[in-house]
């Protein structure tokens, strides 16, 4: 009898064993690929924006810094300079040490100093200016403090005299591309 049991019980472990997969099927490695493209797009979209915003905070915080320096030069001076890179140094107001650069590095446009727009009134001895860069956000996306004049420098008696290196310009030219611009005017 117990042998009999054995025997049942051999034959029946041997019927009931169910083979086991060996991989993946090409489905569910195609779903899943799919799912990983999807999740790294909107990663990627969300870091894009970001960069977006933090290029346009430092170029912000660039013109500040230039205003600054400005200021400094003309309290020096009693004019402001005819260029950008009058501010750098550490002789006859020039105070700073690098000039700040627009983070996307662009300088070779017109009326563009490393980026940034600049012009003095060059009827005289430069009393004021007008200072700005390009943002890449639209004027939607782009929240703006009071500080940002939309100013048309071009239309202001005393910049229409253009040198080589202050160009007077609108900063109000275009909605999609808001220009970030101060100006003591």
């Amino acid at each position: 009898m117990l042998k009999t049991f054995f025997l049942k019980a051999k034959s029946y472990k041997q019927s009931t064993t169910i083979p086991l997969k060996a991989g993946f099927t090409l489905i569910e490695l195609l779903v899943v690929i799919a799912i990983i493209g999807i999740l790294s797009s909107v990663v990627l979209a969300s870091l894009n924006s970001a960069r977006t915003k933090t290029r346009d905070t430092k170029r912000v915080a660039d013109i500040k810094q230039l205003q600054i320096a400005l200021e400094l030069y003309y309290d020096a001076n009693s004019e402001y300079p005819g260029a950008l890179t009058a501010l750098v140094g550490s002789s006859g107001g020039a105070s700073l040490s690098v000039l700040p650069v627009d983070p996307r590095g662009t300088g070779n446009e017109t009326n563009v100093a490393n980026g940034y727009k600049y012009a003095i009134n060059s009827d005289t001895t430069p009393t004021a200016y007008h200072l700005g860069a390009v943002l890449e956000q639209t004027a939607v996306q782009t929240t703006l403090d009071d500080a940002d004049r939309d100013m048309d420098s071009t239309a202001v008696a005393g910049f229409e005299t253009n040198t080589t290196e202050s160009i007077p310009f609108n900063a109000n030219q275009d909605a999609t591309t808001p220009i970030y611009d101060v100006s003591n005017i």
